[in-house]
């Protein structure tokens, strides 16, 4: 884990630019929403998941995060079939806030085309560029 600014960036993540982030486990993905993303929301206090079995795509999307400050949709970083929901979401959503990159994360699914877009996303390395220049406010 990578402080830049008062955000957390995590090693081993892909990031989307809409601030969620992908991570490979063997031939699952799991998804969740970056630290800046959860700040950037405040406190989360509903979230509307798609059902297990139900396709997403890159880019498309797949749900909506409701908090005091906003609704939001949930972007897909890339596409394939819901495995698993974390269904610990339903009744305690302040996870998000909480722990992001762990017991907050979103759906994991089983990719569809990941080699071609995992091109689409940003490293860990790119993504640490990216928040440098966040907090400056660029």
């Amino acid at each position: 884990m990578v402080k830049v600014g008062e955000y957390e960036v995590q090693e081993g993540l892909y990031y989307h630019s809409e601030h969620f982030w992908a991570k490979v486990e063997g031939d699952s993905v799991r998804f969740g929403a970056t630290d800046y993303g959860q700040k950037a929301l405040r406190e989360v206090v509903f979230i509307e998941l798609p059902k297990v079995g139900d396709e997403v795509s890159q880019n498309e999307a797949y749900g909506t995060v409701e908090s005091v400050k906003a609704v939001i949709d949930l972007i897909a970083p890339v596409s394939g079939k819901i495995k698993e929901i974390n269904e610990k979401l339903t009744d305690t959503p302040d996870l998000i806030n909480n722990n992001p990159y762990g017991d907050g994360w979103l759906i994991l699914v089983t990719p569809s085309k990941l080699d071609d877009e995992l091109k689409n996303l940003m490293t860990f390395e790119a993504a640490l560029t990216w928040y440098q220049e966040l907090a400056k406010g660029g």
